[in-house]
């Protein structure tokens, strides 16, 4: 690929380099952590609050949502679903760092009720006390395991936004399922172990996956920012470490889909498989050329994507 970059966006990495890549060392008390902190989110009352808006699709409602996360935030986002199907599955769809705009109408998930949340400072979900800037919102709380961000962001929108889809869809509990792509990937392998409702989950190029290797690599998206901090402070990793996708894929026992691509400016390569090569339970892998950057093959791509996303989610 051609580019501009001061470095090389697949790290001197080739796939076989890639797929061998292992995770970091657990912390001893790395599980219990995520339990206490799911536990705490799992008692919010989310108290959802619906408003219907104009949907650009005829056949699906689409609703502004808001919900209760933990610390008591008000949190953001969209929630859709058939005007003719009856819905018989529930799906929580993250967004990258760049947030959202809008719900997703391409999804390949029939007769589903779907949650669109933002998380905690950005986009629906933006405030005052928090920069919508990834450079600086990736660094909030970082000097203590209890105060960074991404705890935060796991409650927004994996555990509270499925508790406030439940809660208006409780039969989708038979049928739960999560997409996230690239901050949304990371933030779902960091979640989704300790959460008995999901079934299965998609993570498009993830992030914050093996950070003491993502500190040997510059890159142009938000783990800059964390490889700057170490850089000057020397104290990042103690609290990442708690925060290690590839550490959390350990314990992720449900089926998983991986789009992990060999060249990406923004989420290097060798984070993203070190997350689907420590899946511990079924996985299966898509290969991408690139992500965070376009390529000639990208939209043929896409749909082969797509493809493989419609097979994984509808084969049961």
């Amino acid at each position: 690929m051609r580019h501009d970059y001061p470095f090389d966006p697949t790290y001197g990495h080739d796939l076989a380099a890639l797929l061998s890549i292992t995770a970091p060392e657990e912390p001893a008390d790395f599980a219990e952590f995520w339990r206490d902190l799911h536990t705490a989110a799992r008692t919010v009352d989310v108290a959802p609050v619906l408003r219907e808006v104009i949907s650009p699709q005829p056949q699906t409602r689409v609703f502004e949502i808001e919900f209760t996360s933990l610390g008591d935030v008000r949190i953001g986002g969209w929630l859709t679903y058939s005007r003719n199907e009856p819905v018989e599955r529930g799906v929580v769809v993250g967004h990258g760092y760049g947030g959202r705009e809008g719900p997703d109408f391409h999804l390949p998930l029939p007769r589903a009720a779907m949650i669109f949340p933002c998380a905690r400072g950005i986009s629906r979900s933006a405030c005052t006390k928090l920069s919508s800037n990834p450079l600086r919102h990736v660094l909030h709380g970082i000097r203590q395991r209890e105060t960074y961000i991404l705890g935060g962001c796991a409650a927004d929108t994996v555990w509270c936004a499925a508790s406030a889809l439940l809660e208006r869809f409780p039969i989708a509990a038979q049928r739960l399922e999560y997409l996230g792509i690239s901050f949304a990937g990371g933030v779902g392998a960091l979640a989704l172990p300790w959460d008995e409702r999901f079934h299965r989950a998609h993570l498009n190029v993830p992030s914050f996956g093996h950070h003491p290797l993502r500190m040997n690599c510059p890159c142009a998206g938000s783990g800059e920012a964390i490889r700057m901090y170490q850089r000057r402070t020397g104290q990042a990793l103690a609290t990442l470490r708690y925060f290690d996708a590839a550490v959390a894929a350990r314990h992720l026992q449900i089926p998983v889909h991986v789009a992990a691509a060999r060249f990406d400016p923004a989420v290097p390569p060798p984070g993203q498989f070190a997350i689907y090569n420590a899946l511990a339970g079924h996985r299966e892998l898509f290969v991408l050329q690139t992500g965070h950057f376009d390529h000639q093959e990208r939209a043929a791509e896409e749909m082969r994507l797509q493809d493989a996303l419609a097979y994984f989610f509808n084969c049961e």
